[in-house]
């Protein structure tokens, strides 16, 4: 595989991601895989405990926050069982104008 540093974001933090960064500083580009000078190996990327992402999008489970959609729920409105009576509408009436609002 040919590592090509990329211009968009990648759904799993790696190297190749524009946004990772090295905690350490010690990532050479231009070997092949990128090479850890820290561990004198290949990086490891979101599995190395000094992998950044500069966007503090970096998920624990290695996936990039920019991919992940939220989850919405679509809540509805409470529904009144019972109409207010007439004489609970004027209580709540005069309490109002005691406290003058």
């Amino acid at each position: 595989m040919d590592w090509v540093l990329s211009r968009e974001p990648t759904e799993i933090c790696n190297p190749l991601c524009r946004f990772f960064r090295c905690g350490k500083k010690v990532l050479d580009f231009k070997r092949n895989p990128p090479w850890c000078g820290w561990v004198n190996a290949a990086c490891i990327g979101f599995k190395c405990p000094y992998s950044q992402c500069i966007q503090v999008k970096l998920l624990p489970d290695g996936r990039c926050g920019l991919f992940v959609k939220r989850k919405t729920v679509e809540q509805e409105a409470p529904e009144f069982t019972k109409p207010l009576k007439a004489d609970t509408v004027n209580r709540v009436r005069k309490k109002l104008d005691k406290l003058g609002i």
